[in-house]
């Protein structure tokens, strides 16, 4: 499986939750067959809410992760 890292340290919502999108957007067809997840690394905590709801409401899994002063959020196919 391939990882797409997305670094958005540093960007506030919507700008956050806008790049996820598009990232989301363009790797859709290989996050449902399971041969990409995509790894964002933020320090925006809204967007730990923002970015995880809309990828689960377009059918993904996600997961979140504390890792210091940044969060950790993997998107891929549900299972």
């Amino acid at each position: 499986m391939e990882t797409k890292n997305l670094d958005i340290l540093g960007q506030a919502c919507p700008a956050c939750l806008l790049v996820a999108l598009r990232e989301i957007n363009e790797n859709r067809d290989k996050l449902k067959t399971g041969d990409i997840e995509i790894v964002i690394r933020t320090d925006h905590r809204d967007a730990t809410r923002t970015i995880p709801d809309s990828a689960r409401a377009m059918g993904y899994a996600v997961d979140i992760k504390r890792i210091d002063t940044y969060y950790e959020i993997t998107i891929g196919k549900r299972k």
